[in-house]
């Protein structure tokens, strides 16, 4: 069995992670193939060194550009490596562009493809990353479901439940093994806050940052909680969105915009974070885990158990919304169950692989 794990983004570096120590614990040759869709040392490269991961072997520095470009780019880019490498399997992880390039660089070549985080679902096509999940999931032929409404939605679709495995996970086992790590002394004191006395927020989702009109309502809203709930709210931004806020001269009062953090100053700060506004998927996760009350600033979510524990609300845009579900979150007991796993999720990934080599 040879392994080939296909990265291209922050979140697929950390929720690849357990995936690739599992294959060193057991031995299991694998090739790790970086498409460069983030390609900056403080979009990602932080992230392989604080992680204490190996290098990929291959980067195709594929770069920024349109879909069109960086899918083309990457297909193009991964053919001639898998040829040459003939791995038993290549797994992509989540639903970005390297994601359904890599789904079909495998695909077409004939090689098995397995799809870690299938079957999530927004319900809302006008998301790329919706459209990349679907296409990739019916592109794959082993696909790690983390929930069993996960799998419900892939057996819904006509997907047949031999290919599909409830693992959990796998951002669950990375905040497990690094959360101590994460909690270094000082860390509140860079950033000039005390634990439970601010928020945390993100904002880098294309319907968001590229709309002027949920770019300003968003803010609105942040700089509403902060007056709200009495605390600073630390944005940690994608260059994209600085970009964005700055050519609209978005600034508000109580919002303090940071660069892109490594992965363990952003867990350490999330771990002692009052509350999490964000449009990420991931973060939905990590703050249930964390126990951290969630606020998505987003319309619909693929992550639906995180709002059903009682760990998030749906926000979108709206200034007023925003404001109103921090204050019930902020208010609500922390005593939810984590619907995401148990931190084993990247072995049984492996150990299923193994098993049907």
């Amino acid at each position: 069995m040879k392994i080939a794990i296909v990265v291209g983004t922050r979140p697929e570096i950390v929720k690849m992670a357990p995936v690739v120590r599992a294959c060193i614990a057991r031995e299991v040759p694998h090739l790790l193939i970086h498409t460069g869709q983030h390609y900056s040392f403080e979009l990602d490269g932080v992230f392989f060194e604080e992680l204490e991961l190996p290098a990929a072997r291959v980067n195709l520095e594929v770069g920024s550009g349109s879909p069109a470009y960086q899918i083309g780019g990457i297909v193009m880019g991964m053919e001639p490596i898998l040829e040459a490498e003939r791995p038993d399997v290549v797994l992509v992880e989540g639903d970005t562009n390297s994601v359904l390039a890599g789904a079909l660089a495998a695909s077409k070549l004939g090689v098995r493809v397995g799809h870690v985080e299938a079957g999530l679902r927004s319900f809302d096509r006008s998301m790329p990353e919706e459209i990349n999940r679907i296409l990739t999931d019916h592109l794959s032929d082993h696909l790690f479901a983390p929930t069993l409404n996960a799998r419900e939605l892939l057996l819904g679709e006509g997907i047949g439940g031999e290919r599909i495995h409830v693992t959990g996970n796998t951002v669950v086992d990375e905040l497990l093994r690094q959360r101590e790590r994460a909690a270094r002394p000082g860390l509140l004191e860079q950033f000039e806050v005390e634990p439970g006395r601010f928020a945390l927020a993100t904002v880098h989702r294309v319907e968001n940052v590229e709309n002027e009109e949920r770019l300003r309502g968003i803010f609105r809203g942040l700089a509403g909680v902060a007056r709200a709930l009495e605390v600073p709210v630390l944005a940690a931004l994608h260059p994209r969105t600085s970009s964005r806020l700055r050519s609209l001269e978005i600034d508000e009062d109580g919002v303090r915009a940071l660069p892109p953090l490594g992965y363990l100053d952003f867990l350490g700060l999330h771990a002692r974070a009052a509350l999490m506004l964000t449009d990420s998927g991931g973060l939905q996760e990590e703050a249930c885990c964390l126990q951290v009350p969630c606020v998505t600033l987003r319309d619909s979510t693929e992550r639906p158990e995180s709002v059903e524990v009682g760990a998030n609300m749906l926000a979108g845009a709206d200034p007023e919304r925003i404001v109103a579900s921090a204050r019930a979150m902020s208010e609500r007991r922390r005593d939810w169950q984590n619907p995401f796993g148990d931190g084993r999720s990247g072995e049984r990934i492996v150990d299923l692989l193994l098993d049907r080599s």
